[in-house]
């Protein structure tokens, strides 16, 4: 059973490195088989970064956003299995990606997703509140590509899958990820311009929902 990571990133060179690094040790260990990056429009080196750690790097030109990202890696591969995991995570081991691919690995679960919990009070408690929006999934790809309109669903691709899910009655099991967080956009991008993009992805995700 092949089994496939695949980061969407968009200019993640300050972050990405700390997702690679276990991606790849989990890769050594046998956990998966792949890496691929796909660099949705980048324009600083993030790509360079992730050919240095030794994955697959696709560059999409111009921007898909995140769906058309996802859609792109995933078409690129023919893993049995996709494992989504976001460029700017903090504190990802290869045991939190072994417990995320292994309930669908052993045909218990249709979709796991990688919920935080004992990291940084506001990224645990926005999945907490909204579980249903984490990037941290893995997936069988013949399911994935059933999928209606993720090419189009940009920042709300985890509500559009989250949604398909729950109308196929797939089971989905959650997936506790200790001592996780993740980069917030504030924190990438300045104050101003990460409330700028933090509003427009709130946006993506409300036309997803509805």
């Amino acid at each position: 059973m092949k089994i496939t990571a695949i980061v969407p990133a968009y200019n993640e060179a300050r972050n990405i490195s700390g997702v690679l690094f276990p991606l790849q040790e989990a890769k050594q260990n046998g956990v998966v088989d792949n890496i691929l990056v796909v660099c949705d429009g980048c324009n600083d080196n993030t790509a360079e970064i992730a050919k240095g750690y030794g994955a697959q790097v696709q560059e999409l030109n111009p921007n898909r956003g995140k769906g058309g990202a996802m859609l792109a890696g995933v078409k690129a591969t023919d893993a049995d299995i996709i494992v989504f995991i976001d460029a700017d995570l903090i504190g990802l081991t290869t045991k939190h990606i072994t417990d995320l691919i292994t309930p669908v690995k052993n045909g218990t679960a249709e979709m796991t997703m990688g919920i935080f919990g004992g990291g940084r009070k506001r990224t645990d408690a926005a999945q907490h509140l909204a579980p249903f929006l984490t990037g941290q999934r893995a997936i069988a790809r013949k399911h994935f590509l059933e999928i209606p309109d993720v090419d189009n669903a940009r920042y709300g691709v985890e509500v559009a899958i989250s949604k398909y899910a729950h109308k196929k009655r797939w089971r989905v099991q959650k997936v506790t990820w200790l001592n996780m967080s993740q980069v917030m956009k504030e924190e990438k991008m300045g104050l101003a311009q990460g409330f700028k993009v933090r509003m427009r992805m709130y946006w993506e995700i409300i036309k997803a929902s509805i």
